[in-house]
């Protein structure tokens, strides 16, 4: 029985750690870990290494996660932050292979929950074999290294364990929850050349903050800065830095958008909004044969 088998009453005795953090079983059946650290609750689930929660002391949960979610076996949760790799929206050459390429909706492998003081960090792994090699050739290993507690820190590895070289793209797709969309002010993009892919993917210029009052797929391209998300309504903001992520994805999908979204429920496009840390487009990742690469994510929240 390989890990990414074992049950949540299996992993439990070998990794939880009483009264911090415990194994149990998702609304699918798959293991998923619950943190109950002293500045900070929040879940992290097996399928697809995936964050649904992170709630420091006093504040709203930050991470969006729909009512509607669905929890079935190779499909994507609606909402978390969900790990986008080998490629970003659809595979251009192969419209059938799943969106967001070949890991997100996989059972990935509990690798270790350690404490560090009053925070817990969480890690799983998963790696390619002969399901993700129907979609794409290369030899990879990846870890999602997740640290809950005052902040959330979040470290994505790829590694190419083959023999040659590959291509690929990666976000960690963050669904950030908020009190009213069409209220809330996303600084740190001035500036910066985008990509509106609500336009035919045409290039454009941020002037000032992202303030969202239509349907929102922007690419935000050679960039490394950080954001903060302003949310009068929660009376908070969001300080969200990155390191080695070149590009930065907001996205909201409006109510019409939102409409074509079974897993989303009715007028909850208005309590969510994504920002992105990527490498996508012109900013993909070359990756030689043994090396790694890894991208980091620090979220804080401070009260307004």
């Amino acid at each position: 029985m390989t890990q990414a088998t074992l049950t949540a009453d299996e992993l439990d005795p070998r990794f939880g750690i009483a009264g911090r953090a415990q194994i149990l079983a998702d609304e699918g059946g798959f293991p998923k870990v619950r943190i109950t650290a002293p500045q900070s609750s929040g879940e992290m689930h097996l399928h697809g290494a995936q964050v649904t929660s992170w709630k420091p002391a006093g504040t709203e949960d930050v991470i969006f996660l729909s009512r509607k979610a669905g929890w079935e076996a190779g499909k994507a949760i609606r909402g978390g932050i969900p790990i986008c790799f080998p490629w970003f929206r659809a595979k251009t050459d192969d419209p059938r292979a799943p969106a967001h390429g070949v890991v997100r909706t996989r059972i990935w492998a509990l690798e270790s929950i350690e404490p560090d003081g009053g925070d817990i960090t969480v890690s799983m792994s998963t790696q390619s074999d002969a399901e993700t090699q129907k979609s794409w050739p290369g030899d990879f290993r990846l870890l999602q290294r997740v640290t809950f507690g005052s902040a959330l820190k979040l470290e994505f590895t790829v590694s190419n364990t083959g023999t040659t070289p590959f291509r690929f793209e990666e976000a960690l797709h963050t669904y950030y929850k908020v009190g009213d969309v069409r209220k809330v002010r996303i600084r740190g993009l001035d500036g910066v050349t985008y990509l509106d892919n609500s336009d035919s993917n045409r290039e454009k210029k941020q002037q000032g903050d992202v303030i969202i009052n239509s349907p929102t797929d922007n690419a935000y391209v050679n960039t490394q800065n950080a954001l903060e998300l302003v949310d009068p309504v929660f009376k908070r903001s969001i300080h969200v830095a990155k390191q080695n992520s070149h590009t930065t994805v907001i996205w909201n999908p409006w109510a019409e958008g939102a409409s074509a979204l079974h897993d989303l429920g009715e007028g909850e496009w208005q309590q969510m909004v994504c920002a992105e840390a990527s490498n996508i487009l012109q900013n993909a990742v070359v990756l030689a044969p043994h090396e790694d690469h890894k991208i980091t994510v620090t979220m804080t929240v401070r009260l307004l």
